[in-house]
């Protein structure tokens, strides 16, 4: 469009030129003489001359004023057709490379096992019923390191233990070995669960982001139970897996400092796929997080882990959910 506009820019400074130049010819025509052609109005000089033609259009102001006008409008136009690219403006909290976080999680435990020896099946143990666990608190630690704004490497670490004393109000077999009612009993659960991923956001924007996980979680788990006054019965079985899962996650930004973060991970062994083996794992997470700068945040949510296992004769179920807190820092 600009181009047609230069084209009309030039013709108008022709024709305005032209004017000029026209106007200029007839205020400087003279007689032979020397003097004015106005003193002789029947000379030849007072005729209109055939190279500058006298026609009322040629004098019309309009055709001096919309030339003007083109040729002023035309740099406008030219402006209103560059449109700047957007600078991107990342919410408080989204501009790092490594993000640290630590905290204490404190869930409510559902905990049951059982193990074969001997031929001799064993019992299904509620270790708060049967054992008298109690609810604790565990430290948690996570990584994240993000050398792309779509792209972040995860590293999760939870230790859970479990130390109680309970006496037993039935007889209960573990591991091919009878502990008999009214026993006094003490009993370790050492759970050490490891979460290794990696996330690729495919939407990302300065206030949110949604994306997918894929997630290597190891378990080990270690059960022990042992008689306090003698004899002294002591068994103790283990259970280690690695477990693949995949997920997804979203962050929105209510706020520019204040963000809500869901995700979801996990996986489910069939029962077909291995004889006398089969197994799930379900990570969920919802969690808020308060941004003082880009640096430093706090973080409070909630999280339920649900894992059981299947393996020859040996069974366990794990379920703790409840709320976490935590700081994190960035760089």
């Amino acid at each position: 469009m600009c181009k047609g506009l230069m084209r009309v820019r030039a013709m108008a400074r022709r024709r305005v030129f032209g004017i000029a130049s026209g106007a200029s010819g007839r205020s400087t025509v003279t007689s032979q003489a020397g003097t004015p052609s106005s003193h002789h109005p029947n000379t030849a000089s007072s005729r209109p001359s055939p190279h500058h033609p006298t026609t009322p259009s040629s004098h019309h102001p309009i055709l001096v004023v919309i030339p003007l006008l083109v040729i002023a409008l035309c740099p406008s136009s030219a402006r209103a057709q560059f449109t700047p690219r957007p600078i991107a403006d990342p919410a408080t909290g989204e501009r790092y490379h490594i993000e640290a976080a630590a905290g204490f999680w404190f869930p409510t435990a559902d905990i049951s096992i059982a193990s074969q020896s001997l031929g001799i099946i064993g019992s299904t143990i509620d270790f708060k019923k049967d054992l008298g666990l109690t609810d604790q608190r565990f430290p948690e630690v996570h990584l994240e390191l993000r050398p792309a704004t779509r792209h972040k490497f995860r590293l999760q670490y939870i230790p859970i233990k479990y130390d109680q004393t309970g006496v037993l109000t039935r007889n209960v077999v573990f591991n091919g070995q009878t502990y008999s009612i009214g026993r006094a009993i003490t009993s370790t659960l050492d759970w050490k669960a490891y979460r290794i991923g990696y996330e690729y956001d495919f939407i990302s924007r300065d206030r949110g982001f949604g994306g997918f996980i894929l997630d290597f979680k190891y378990t080990d788990v270690t059960a022990n139970l042992a008689t306090v006054a003698s004899p002294i019965v002591t068994e103790f079985t283990q259970a280690e897996a690695p477990i693949p899962a995949i997920g997804g996650i979203f962050r929105i930004y209510v706020v520019p400092n204040i963000s809500i973060t869901g995700e979801v991970t996990g996986f489910t062994l069939p029962e077909k796929a291995f004889k006398d083996t089969n197994g799930h794992y379900l990570d969920v997470n919802v969690y808020g997080t308060l941004n003082f700068t880009n640096y430093v945040g706090v973080q409070v949510g909630y999280r339920a882990l649900d894992v059981g296992y299947l393996i020859k004769t040996d069974t366990g179920s794990f379920t703790l959910q409840g709320v976490f807190f935590g700081v994190v820092a960035r760089y």
